[in-house]
């Protein structure tokens, strides 16, 4: 094979290559997503601290935890409630309402974490519905009677599960859970005992860039390490003493 023709083909390569993703970053951040959520709350973790774990609202959208004081007679309670919004990629959007109610209930009957199966119809032309699957952990401290802070109790997005991929005409995207303020990052909320507090919960799609195909930049390699043996050759060829 001639190096002219491996030239030939490694530029060839690396420009369709290149190409290729270029163009899927132009139509991929220029795409806007319109749609409508709703969410389900799934099966808790109680956790090794909560020996006698009581809970309802699996599988609805409103999830309740702990046996509540008679006093107050009401439990924990987290309310999902989804919206439609309209998002371009990389710009943070509402996806949600949360409602969270802080109940006086016993100790040992609460729950660490609880999943939230967020199901998100994107409208036409996307025309995809796809269930997301996130994670709320609960953080449910002693009550203090002489400082209403210290008695208040924390819901908060488990960052670890916070980023799901779907795919749209080929091409990679994630939906991420960005928080509950659309300026800063904020991934808690707080509610003082006996109090309720209602936020909205903020999403971002962002596009994942596909990998650089590596072909046409290694023919591209082995043409530039043979032009360079051969530039070697002469160079040795030219200073060498004739016989």
């Amino acid at each position: 094979m001639k190096l002219s023709f491996i030239f030939a083909t490694a530029i060839s390569s690396f420009f369709v290559s290149s190409t290729t993703v270029f163009g899927f970053s132009t139509q991929a951040y220029a795409l806007t997503f319109p749609g409508i959520s709703s969410a389900t709350w799934g099966e808790p973790t109680p956790g090794s601290d909560n020996t006698e774990p009581i809970y309802t609202g699996v599988g609805s959208n409103t999830f309740t935890w702990g046996e509540p004081d008679l006093s107050t007679g009401l439990p924990n309670r987290l309310t999902f409630n989804g919206t439609s919004f309209s998002a371009d990629i990389n710009s943070v959007f509402k996806i949600a309402d949360l409602t969270y109610f802080n109940g006086t209930v016993f100790s040992g009957t609460s729950v660490e974490s609880v999943p939230l199966n967020l199901n998100v119809s994107f409208s036409p032309p996307v025309g995809i519905s796809q269930v997301f699957d996130f994670k709320l952990g609960l953080i449910n401290t002693l009550n203090d009677a002489t400082d209403a802070e210290k008695s208040a109790d924390f819901v908060y997005i488990d960052t670890n599960l916070s980023n799901q991929n779907f795919t749209f005409e080929g091409n990679n995207y994630t939906l991420e859970l960005t928080g509950f303020n659309p300026d800063v990052p904020q991934i808690s909320i707080k509610a003082l005992e006996g109090a309720t507090t209602t936020t909205a919960v903020y999403a971002k799609i962002k596009a994942i860039p596909e990998t650089t195909p590596v072909v046409g930049l290694s023919l591209l390699g082995i043409y530039l390490i043979s032009r360079k043996n051969s530039w070697r050759r002469n160079t040795k060829s030219l200073t060498s003493t004739p016989p």
